[in-house]
C-alpha cells in the first residue's frame, strides 16, 4: 500500500518543529504577505530555517503563495519566486494563474501545486492546471468520496492529489469568500480575513405590508451565527481516503496553537499508521476520544460521504473546550525538577495529560509541587502574565524538550 503523507500547518517555525515531532511527513506554511494567513508568524528568514531544519530529518515543506493577486503585487511576488527557487521548499501552493505564470519562469526548480482556493472540482480543471505545469492538486472541499475516487482513477499517474481531512470549513466555495472584505474591509482573498463567518448576528424579520417595522429574531443572547461551520473531521474515514490512493492528507490550521497541532497531528499520525499494520481491526471511536478533547467546535464530515449533508452549520458561532485546555510545554527535563513554559494557569492539584510523540494514549499525572522560576520558592498556583512565563514542575515522566501538555479543567 501506497505511503500517505501527513500534512501539518505551521504558522512559525516552532510550531513547525512541534509537528514534525508529532508525525508529521511535510507542513505548509508562508510569508506574511503572500499567503492567505498574513497573521501567521512565518519571516522570511524563519522560512529558510523551516525549510533547513525539514530537510535534515528528511520532511518536507511546501510555501504557501496563494492570494489572487493586483497587478501591484506582482514585482514582490516575482522577488519571492526568485528567493524560493533558491531555497528550495518542496513545492509552492498557488491559487492564481498569474502566480503560476510567474512561478514557472522564476521558480522553475520548485514543484507547483494548485491550492483549494483554485476550486479544484471536476477531473477537467486538474487536468488544465496539469498541463499549465501542476504537479499536485489540493481539491476543493466540496468534492465527496465518489467525485475524489473518479480523479484517483483517471488523473494522470504523475499527478499528485491532496485532499483537507480536519480543521476548519470556511462558509465559501473552499475560501473563495468575499464577506469579510464586504463588512470590515480585509479581504480574504490577500490573505486578511476577520472571519465574518464567525461573528453572531441579530436577525430580523420584516412584515411584507409593513416596511420599515422591523422584529427581532434571536436564537440566544448572542444572536446567531448562522453563517459559521463546524469543523471538518475525517478520522473515521481515514481507511476509504488511504485506499484510494491519495497523496496527501492535509490538517487546517496555520493560526492555531502548538498544543492543536501537536494533539490532532498525533492523533491523525496513530491513525494512519494503526491501520497500515492492521487493516482489519481499526477502530475509530479511539481517535475520535482523544480528537474530542481538542475541539472547539462542534465536528462534520462535510460533503465527504453525502452531498446533501446538512449537519454542517455551527451557529453558536463559539469556540471553546469546557474539558481541557493548553496547559505548557517542556522546556528542560529533569528527573526532580523540570523547566514548563506555561500557557493557562497551573496549580498544585491540577490533572495535566502529557502528549507522547508516536502513542495515542497520554499520561496522566497531577501537579504535585510547583516552584518559582527565579526563586524557586515552593508556589500553589502559577497565571500567564508575560510572554514566555515559566515555572519548575515536578514531572513523574521521562519527557522530552518541545513535549505538549494538556490541563483538564
Amino acid at each position: 500500500m501506497k505511503k500517505v503523507e501527513l500534512l501539518a500547518p505551521a504558522g512559525s517555525f516552532e510550531k513547525a518543529k512541534i509537528a514534525f515531532l508529532y508525525g508529521a511527513d511535510a507542513v505548509y506554511c508562508g510569508t506574511s504577505s503572500l499567503s492567505l494567513r498574513t497573521r501567521a508568524d512565518m519571516g522570511n528568514e524563519d522560512l529558510i530555517n523551516t525549510i533547513k531544519y525539514a530537510h535534515s530529518i528528511g520532511k518536507k515543506v511546501y510555501v504557501t503563495l496563494n492570494i489572487f493577486a493586483w497587478d501591484e503585487k506582482y514585482p514582490e511576488i516575482v522577488e519571492m519566486a526568485k528567493l524560493l527557487n533558491n531555497i528550495k521548499p518542496d513545492g509552492i501552493i498557488v491559487a492564481d494563474g498569474g502566480v503560476v505564470e510567474v512561478l514557472k519562469e522564476y521558480a522553475p526548480d520548485v514543484d507547483i501545486h494548485i491550492s483549494t482556493q483554485a476550486n479544484i472540482v471536476s477531473m477537467h480543471a486538474a487536468n488544465f492546471w496539469y498541463k499549465n505545469g501542476a504537479k499536485r492538486m489540493v481539491l476543493a472541499r466540496e468534492l465527496n468520496k465518489e467525485q475524489i475516487k473518479y480523479i484517483m482513477e483517471n488523473k494522470p499517474s504523475d499527478m499528485e492529489i491532496e485532499i483537507f481531512i480536519h480543521g476548519a470549513i470556511c462558509f465559501a466555495f473552499s475560501g473563495r469568500c468575499f464577506l469579510s472584505d464586504f463588512l470590515s474591509g480585509r479581504s480574504a482573498n490577500l490573505g486578511s480575513c476577520s472571519q465574518s463567518c464567525r461573528w453572531s448576528y441579530n436577525l430580523y424579520a420584516e412584515e411584507k405590508n409593513n416596511p420599515g417595522k422591523m422584529m427581532p429574531i434571536e436564537l440566544s443572547e448572542y444572536g446567531t451565527s448562522i453563517f459559521s461551520s463546524k469543523d471538518l473531521c475525517l478520522i473515521k474515514e481515514i481507511p476509504e481516503i488511504i485506499e484510494m490512493g491519495i497523496d496527501s492528507l492535509k490538517v487546517e490550521g496555520r493560526l492555531k496553537t502548538e498544543y492543536y497541532i501537536a494533539s490532532v497531528i498525533g492523533v491523525y499520525r496513530n491513525a494512519i499508521d494503526d491501520y497500515l499494520k492492521d487493516s482489519k481491526n481499526y477502530d475509530y471511536t479511539k481517535y475520535l476520544k482523544e480528537l474530542e478533547k481538542v475541539k472547539t467546535r462542534a465536528l462534520t464530515t462535510f460533503y465527504f460521504n453525502d452531498r446533501n449533508n446538512q449537519d454542517i452549520q455551527d451557529y453558536t458561532g463559539r469556540q471553546y473546550n469546557e474539558e481541557y485546555e493548553f496547559g505548557g510545554k517542556i522546556v528542560e527535563y529533569n528527573e526532580e525538577k523540570s523547566i514548563i513554559e506555561i500557557k493557562n494557569k497551573l496549580s498544585v492539584g491540577d490533572t495535566l495529560e502529557l502528549l507522547i510523540p508516536n502513542r495515542l494514549e497520554p499520561e496522566s499525572f497531577k501537579i504535585e509541587k510547583l516552584w518559582d522560576i527565579e526563586t524557586e520558592e515552593e508556589i500553589d498556583f502559577i497565571s500567564p502574565g508575560v510572554k514566555n512565563q515559566k515555572v519548575i514542575m515536578h514531572i513523574p515522566v521521562k519527557c522530552d524538550k518541545d513535549w505538549i501538555l494538556r490541563r483538564k479543567k
